[in-house]
């Protein structure tokens, strides 16, 4: 396993939706074992291959709690498959916008389908965090950033935080 560079917006891969996956092979099951590794390491609960300049339909999460039994997730080309009409409001966060906060608007109860790392047809039932990080994940396969279900105000904020940050850091890294 290896970590990867985790891409920060704004960058073209972040916004063009990601290909299919056609098979999945020992390449796509390296990819995500180093995906998981990559957000294990941010640390984050979850990661999707465009956030690694990767434009593909990959999707790792982990999003159990720190009293709990990791429960790591590999999935190949998801979808959501059913949504509740009834909607919560998380706070959330990203590893391609480091240190950016922000509430957004969700389906609080989903259910996904994809393949797993053996190419298994999987679904899943999910509510709270682990449906909002699900359905913030996807959208990352679809060039959707969680800045992008904000009012302008607030995502022209949240850039030029980010903007800022990307600034501090170039400074101590040099």
């Amino acid at each position: 396993m290896a970590l990867r560079e985790i891409v920060i917006a704004p960058n073209p891969v972040l916004k063009r939706p990601a290909d299919p996956v056609r098979s999945v092979d020992s390449d796509v099951r390296t990819l995500l074992d180093d995906m998981l590794e990559t957000m294990y390491a941010a640390p984050g609960i979850g990661l999707a291959a465009p956030q690694i300049a990767i434009s593909q339909r990959l999707v790792v999460i982990d999003a159990a709690g720190k009293d709990e039994e990791p429960d790591p997730m590999r999935m190949v080309n998801p979808e959501l498959v059913w949504k509740s009409d009834e909607m919560q409001k998380l706070e959330e966060g990203c590893l391609s916008l480091p240190e950016q906060w922000g509430d957004v608007v969700r389906h609080s109860a989903i259910k996904v389908a994809w393949l797993d790392e053996n190419g298994i047809r999987r679904e899943r039932e999910a509510t709270g965090l682990l449906s909002a990080c699900i359905q913030h994940e996807i959208d990352h396969l679809d060039g959707i950033l969680f800045v992008d279900h904000m009012s302008a105000l607030k995502r022209n904020m949240i850039l030029r935080k980010l903007a800022k940050w990307k600034k501090s850091k170039a400074k101590e890294d040099a």
